[in-house]
This record gives C-alpha cells, sequence and structure tokens, in this order.
C-alpha cells in the first residue's frame, strides 16, 4: 500500500461517516427544515471528501474529482436553501419545538402570503 493509497482511504472513511452521520439525521429530525439541514451539511462534508479521497486514491481521476466536488459544494447548499424557502412559502409547518422563526421576524412569510403556524417566541433573540 502506498501513502496515497492511506490518505485516500481515511478521506474516504471520513466522508461515508458523515454521509452516514446526514441520512441518521434525516431520520430522526423532526421537521422538514431540520432534516433539510441534515442533509445539507452532512451530505455535502461527506460527498466532498469520498469524491477527494477517490480522487487520491487514483491520481488519474484527481482534477475530474476536484470538479465534481466543487460543484457539489456549490449546488448542494443553493439547492436545499431553494427548498426549505420553498417549503416555508408553501405554509409546511415548523416542529412545535421552534423558539426563533427568522423567516417570520424578517417578514418574509407576509410577502408570501403563508399562512404557517409558527410560535411566536422570540426569547433570546435582539430587537
Amino acid at each position: 500500500m502506498t501513502a496515497a493509497t492511506i490518505i485516500g482511504g481515511v478521506v474516504v472513511g471520513f466522508g461515508t461517516i458523515f454521509l452516514f452521520l446526514g441520512g441518521l439525521g434525516i431520520l430522526r429530525l423532526p421537521d422538514v427544515y431540520n432534516r433539510l439541514q441534515a442533509g445539507t451539511k452532512c451530505t455535502t462534508l461527506g460527498a466532498v471528501c469520498t469524491i477527494v479521497g477517490v480522487g487520491i486514491i487514483e491520481p488519474g481521476w484527481l482534477c475530474k474529482a476536484v470538479v465534481v466536488a466543487l460543484f457539489v459544494l456549490l449546488t448542494n447548499p443553493i439547492s436545499a436553501h431553494a427548498l426549505a424557502r420553498a417549503s416555508y412559502r408553501s405554509a409546511v409547518p415548523l416542529c412545535e419545538g421552534t423558539v426563533v422563526d427568522k423567516c417570520r421576524e424578517f417578514g418574509e412569510c407576509e410577502e408570501a402570503g403563508s399562512t404557517a403556524e409558527t410560535p411566536d417566541v422570540t426569547a433570546g433573540s435582539e430587537p
């Protein structure tokens, strides 16, 4: 085994752990917004690490792997933001334990005409 194979294997293993944690978060979290957060943050890091790790193991694929990883790094958070915004504007309810609703605080739900039932608790938020 070469050093590149070992380093690549460690990076792929690190990415696999994050992908697993993202999947676990999607199963365990209470509402669509929390699930999007887990799915986006964990799977972005997990996919990028896994793709770059494969590029390290196979040096001929490194350039292509970096391009694909950059594409995932740029598009995954943007698509999750679009999904969360569409969910909020479609009045998908927040979980009952939600304390602060920043979207309502900044007036986004009134602009969209959303009727989302959210708790009106702003404890801990600054005026």
